[in-house]
């Protein structure tokens, strides 16, 4: 098979389309997070339900996410991006008329998850091809901000609407289409870097026959992947949501009226704070001792953690916010130090398809605040979240020794 290759070199600033649509997607994915304590009061659905439309997004992030890398590195990147973009508008439109019934929420964040697992796979490693320099993890470093500064946003601003502003279940996700439309038109003008492959006499099959070899990690870094990625990978979102979904309901009680603004604040704070280390995690990575940035973005995980287990026992709004601090310290280290990692082990043709292992492995930990509310029946928050600090503390030991033993896979391509 063979590409058509691209007549028309990139624009110096290119990229930033692209980031555009991470950053709309971004917002979209995460605008639902700070409303929960919304749809418990308004919509009365018990603190079970609202963790599982948590799980749904997570549950459309999966196909998002695997899927949507190969088929870009085979059809181009640019129509597969154009689809999530208007996936995730699509997705609001849904959620803005259907907030009275629990099967259009779970319809909406399933498609909102695609969406962004769309933009977070095809969309990281566009900004990647797009982006020139002798800085290597720039592109890492421009993609981890807009994706987070959206997720950062989306949370403020609906949580603000939905606080203060009228139609506070519609309003929201109105303000999301608003922003998201232009989107898909302007990346019709971005270069496409990854011409559809001519020559594949059936493109489904060929797809589905080569989806495994894309998502393999490459022989020599299965290694280092299995003792640093892997252990580390599922903290990254699970540490947000320990930050800003759990925390807001177990010290709800504690800001009265304010708890939807609280909740709010929470997830802008863990989110702010991953966006202010990640140059920290840059510096870190490129520092002589391979592994040092996974290490410390485990070592402030662990210290979050027991923070959360100890709040479950002291229920203070004050603590909860220290927690949500320090998580979101070890979230932005950890998703720029992964991003980095899977760019050093990937080659051209199958980049996206490993950076969306990287985030399905990522947004795994998303599942833990609905898995906390489903064993809570059985187990208290302190048993429970002393039990998550252990686990996060073998995962620290399991990346510091993968981090001493192996090197980190040479950039390839």
């Amino acid at each position: 098979m063979l590409r058509n290759p691209s007549s028309v070199p990139p624009r110096p600033t290119a990229w930033r389309a692209v980031a555009l649509a991470m950053f709309v997607c971004g917002w979209g994915g995460n605008q639902f997070t700070p409303l929960l304590l919304m749809y418990r009061r308004l919509g009365g659905y018990s603190a079970l339900s609202v963790d599982a439309f948590l799980g749904a997004y997570v549950v459309g992030l999966v196909p998002g996410l695997l899927l949507a890398g190969p088929v870009s590195d085979r059809r181009g990147r640019r129509p597969v991006l154009v689809a999530g973009t208007a996936a995730s508008a699509v997705a609001s439109l849904v959620l803005c008329f259907g907030g009275g019934s629990a099967w259009p929420i779970y319809a909406g964040r399933l498609l909102t998850g695609v969406a962004v697992g769309i933009a977070m796979a095809v969309g990281t490693s566009w900004v990647k091809e797009l982006s020139s320099g002798a800085d290597r993890a720039l592109p890492a470093r421009r993609a981890s901000l807009c994706q987070t500064a959206g997720f950062a946003l989306g949370a403020g601003v609906a949580g603000a609407l939905a606080q203060w502003g009228p139609w506070p279940m519609v309003t929201p996700y109105a303000v999301h289409v608003l922003l998201t439309a232009a989107v898909p038109v302007l990346l019709l003008r971005v270069p496409e870097t990854r011409p559809p492959l001519r020559g594949a006499v059936s493109p489904r099959r060929g797809l589905l026959r080569a989806l495994p070899a894309d998502l393999r990690v490459p022989a020599p870094a299965r290694r280092r992947f299995r003792l640093v990625v892997l252990p580390m990978a599922p903290w990254v979102f699970g540490s947000a949501g320990l930050a800003y979904a759990v925390m807001p309901q177990l010290v709800g009680f504690r800001v009265g009226d304010w708890g939807l603004a609280y909740a709010t604040g929470l997830t802008v704070l863990t989110l702010g704070m991953g966006l202010a280390v990640q140059p920290v995690a840059k510096k870190l990575h490129a520092a002589a001792r391979a592994g040092r940035a996974p290490v410390a973005a485990m070592t402030a995980m662990l210290a979050g953690t027991a923070l959360c287990a100890a709040n479950a026992v002291l229920l203070s709004a004050w603590l909860a916010a220290a927690a949500a601090a320090v998580l979101g310290a070890a979230y932005g280290i950890a998703v720029v130090s992964g991003l980095l990692e899977i760019q050093r082990m990937a080659g051209p043709d199958d980049l996206a398809g490993l950076t969306g292992v990287y985030y399905t492995l990522a947004y795994a930990g998303f599942l833990l605040p609905a898995l906390l509310a489903s064993l809570s029946a059985w187990l208290s928050y302190p048993v429970m979240l002393t039990a998550v600090a252990g686990a996060a503390l073998l995962c620290l030991a399991l990346v510091a020794t993968g981090a001493r033993v192996t090197a980190p896979a040479g950039t390839r391509g």
